[in-house]
């Protein structure tokens, strides 16, 4: 099914939060919603055996998809929203239903044993072997969480204040078509500002002179900044309304993003396609951010 939002269901509160993070983005983007839950075959005797008081694993499993759709229909109405239970490996299958899909929706943690799916390796299978944009929510995000504060006990009010600013991560040494302009149009949409990060280290050889050359700092601090607008000019030109603040950071890029996520709405990083089909690469800022953000992560995978 192509131009779909899904979302990738496992019982967990992770999930459930990924789910209603993938209506409100299916409602702006004015595209359906298909809610997948993948129910991975058991034995017909474990399947059978009491769960939790009476439940069977089989009777719950059918019970996780039918729940969460029942319970976003009534707050996403105009969503058209579908239900599908596959069988199979949840990596496999979910990397499988991305590939017709405008995005995907994962819960960032899952719980151990039948009730997630997304736990260490596999969550990073997923996202490592999926071509299409995989957007990564953590349990407790609700929409308010999106939007700019406005209240004296700095209370986040929801649908009546601005967007929180966008942020992408970007290696202006390796800059990708596909990653900017995620970004860029996902703070159109959003009708807010994109911050771009950039974290840079000076070559080796430089650490020794600067020390001793109190104008290196600075005019390496302004060649960095120099680079990442001549980066973004033409992207500011094709999207003239968004607002941008350039972010060329010393150091690590991971911990300034991270920094950065706190006050956002979205963070956008990249992964590069890495086309051996063993391990899960996703890349060490990709990895840092997706483990310490504090909000909602969009990976877009670029060649």
């Amino acid at each position: 099914m192509v131009n779909t939002v899904v979302a990738g269901l496992d019982g967990s509160a992770e999930s459930l939060a990924a789910a209603e993070w993938a209506a409100r983005e299916a409602k702006q983007r004015g595209l359906p919603l298909r809610l997948v839950h993948v129910w991975e075959p058991v034995p017909e005797p474990m399947a059978q055996a009491p769960l939790l008081g009476a439940e069977t694993m089989q009777h719950w499993s059918e019970r996780v998809p039918r729940e969460a759709a029942d319970s976003l229909r009534p707050r996403h109405p105009e969503v058209d929203m579908t239900v599908e239970q596959i069988s199979g490996r949840p990596a496999e299958v979910l990397t499988r239903v991305a590939k017709d899909a405008e995005l995907l929706v994962l819960g960032s943690r899952g719980l151990s044993g039948v009730g997630g799916f997304l736990v260490g390796s596999v969550g990073q299978l997923v996202v490592a072997h999926t071509g299409r944009p995989v957007i990564l929510v953590r349990a407790g995000e609700q929409a308010a969480d999106e939007h700019s504060v406005d209240h004296p006990a700095g209370i986040p009010s929801g649908g009546g204040t601005p967007f929180r600013p966008v942020v992408l991560g970007l290696d202006t040494g390796h800059p990708h078509e596909t990653v900017i302009e995620f970004a860029f149009d996902a703070a159109a949409r959003r009708k807010t500002s994109l911050r771009v990060v950039h974290g840079w280290n000076p070559p080796p050889y430089y650490a020794y002179a600067i020390p001793a050359d109190a104008e290196l700092g600075p005019e390496l601090r302004k060649q960095q900044a120099a680079v990442l607008s001549e980066v973004l000019s033409p992207w500011r030109r094709k999207f003239p309304t968004v607002e941008v603040v350039e972010e060329p950071r010393w150091g690590s890029a991971a911990p300034h993003i991270v920094d950065a996520s706190r006050g956002a709405s979205l963070v956008v990083v990249g992964r590069r396609i890495r086309r051996s089909p063993f391990g899960a690469h996703i890349g060490p800022v990709t990895h840092a951010v997706l483990h310490h953000a504090a909000a909602p992560v969009a990976v877009i995978a670029h060649d």
